[in-house]
């Protein structure tokens, strides 16, 4: 039987050697358009796949592949008689190694201001025709669709004269895995276009980005996927300078760092442990803004996560290395500052570009059997319609406070309360089942600077005793979103307090 190959690519790497070693191990070379040039610029004996199927190509290069004589190579069962007899009744030639890869769909959707039928154009037809013929008839078909595997496949030829079953059956897996992602880019880039909300299915795709030691625990497995086309301003696209891999904790937490961090506009400073803030500062300076984090909370801080939305300098890093940190996550790290983090060798640093404005994406939360999706929680006060049911109105000062408390709580693990003054946060509460003991945790945690600093809650009082637990502290104004049917029980507690109380129409459930 004659052998040969049909290669036709758009990502050339490596594709010339690859195809000089396969003829030279016998193989008759079939290729279409500039690849077929590409190998006839090497001096690879080709034919052209017009020459294969008696057949010009078409409509601009739209229908060239699309036909029995190739199709009809790539399905046959070469060892099933009644297919023998019908290849050579019209004269079909088995093809046994097939190198495809697809139009750069991703990236030409990626380019700035691409034309929708630049987008359409570039939907490749018979490539993916091609790779799914080949991989479902792979016991008698090797197909490749990722260069790193040309090695693998000459050498085991050159070995055996023959692709390992097993290596096809692989191979296989991994052109249905690949047609598949490019299926959902552009289902996902079709359904954009049409603003389709909710669709009746949801395909996504996520490339691997590391294998990760193990999970939340030592005794689960996990891996890390980055979205192909997801925001820049993500803990998927950082960029890490310094220290050991990171872990499956690591990138949850980095995440909410991350998340957090991104509120702010002044110079701000988050720390983290186990997805929930556990101090944050804004300041004039970098170093004045790590300084207010590490006063809220110097005990939690320990092991845990640091986000900064400026660059770190010097002075800050200082600082930072006399504490037990797993991650810095920053815009950028000056000579100096990065010379000093790098003096700890199992320190992580990363870089974010801050500047890139960040996609809009949807959250996606898995459960057994099935998927949540929402939008992310990116309502501020300024989207609020905010009242004032108090006698007593915030001062500006307490208005500042408030401000930067809603910010925060929205960040914190449900029911959520958070203690603060007008730049920093001074007691967190945390994932509790009750309103009023996560105010207890929070109240405590702040001690006798709550004194005069304010409170903001995630969700609605449903009694008074938050407001009375608030009051007794020495809090002097309180955000909510409102809307419980005994509001007016805590509105009256506020006024025998004097307690300023701000509704802002909108909770912000964290689960």
């Amino acid at each position: 039987m004659k052998k040969r190959a049909l290669i036709s690519v758009s990502d050339k790497q490596g594709v010339t050697a690859f195809a000089k070693q396969l003829s030279e191990l016998g193989f008759e070379i079939i290729s279409t358009g500039g690849t077929k040039k590409a190998l006839e610029e090497s001096s690879v004996p080709v034919i052209g796949v017009s020459d294969v199927t008696g057949f010009p190509e078409i409509l601009e290069g739209r229908v060239k592949t699309l036909n029995p004589m190739i199709h009809g190579g790539l399905l046959a069962k070469f060892d099933e008689p009644a297919h023998k007899e019908q290849l050579d009744e019209h004269n079909i030639q088995p093809i046994q190694i097939v190198c495809v890869n697809l139009y750069p769909f991703q990236q030409t959707i990626t380019k700035p201001d691409v034309r929708v039928e630049d987008a359409i154009e570039n939907i490749d037809i018979g490539g993916p025709a091609m790779l799914r013929a080949s991989a479902k008839n792979h016991e008698y078909v090797t197909v490749v669709v990722d260069p790193a595997d040309y090695e693998t496949v000459l050498s085991q030829l050159k070995d055996a004269g023959e692709v390992e079953k097993e290596t096809s059956r692989k191979l296989a897996a991994k052109v249905f895995r690949h047609t598949a992602a490019y299926d959902a880019l552009i289902a996902d880039y079709m359904t954009n276009l049409v603003n389709e909300e909710a669709p009746e299915k949801l395909t996504v795709t996520f490339e691997r980005k590391q294998s990760l030691r193990y999970g939340e625990n030592p005794h689960q497995k996990a891996a890390f996927y980055r979205k192909p086309l997801g925001s820049d301003f993500s803990i998927a696209n950082a960029e890490q300078l310094h220290g050991k891999e990171l872990s499956y904790n690591n990138i949850n937490d980095a995440d909410a760092a991350l998340q957090i961090v991104k509120e702010f506009t002044e110079p701000a400073a988050v720390a983290v442990k186990h997805m929930n803030p556990c101090g944050i500062g804004s300041g004039t300076t970098v170093y004045d803004a790590f300084s207010k984090a590490f006063a809220a909370d110097p005990v939690s801080i320990f092991g845990g996560i640091i986000a900064f939305n400026r660059e770190v300098d010097e002075e800050t890093a200082r600082k930072l290395y006399e504490i037990f940190l797993e991650i810095i996550i920053a815009p950028a790290f000056t000579k100096e500052a990065l010379k000093i983090l790098m003096g700890k060798k199992n320190l992580r640093l990363l870089t974010i570009p801050f500047h890139t404005d960040g996609k809009e994406e949807i959250r996606l939360t898995s459960v057994e059997g099935g998927l949540l999706v929402q939008q992310y929680d990116q309502f501020t006060l300024d989207h609020s319609n905010v009242s004032v049911p108090t006698k007593r109105e915030p001062s500006e000062e307490e208005w500042k406070a408030l401000k930067l408390g809603w910010k925060v709580v929205k960040h914190v693990k449900s029911n959520a309360i958070v203690v603060n003054n007008a730049d920093m946060t001074l007691g967190i509460g945390a994932g509790q089942m009750n309103r009023v003991g996560a105010a207890k945790i929070a109240l405590e945690q702040a001690g006798e600077k709550a004194a005069g600093a304010v409170m903001a809650s995630d969700a609605f009082f449903p009694m008074d005793d938050t407001v009375e637990a608030a009051a007794k502290a020495g809090i002097t104004a309180i955000i909510q979103p409102g809307g419980s049917v005994r509001d007016e029980d805590s509105i009256k507690k506020a006024d025998e307090y004097g307690i300023a109380m701000v509704f802002t129409g909108v909770r912000h459930f964290k689960h």
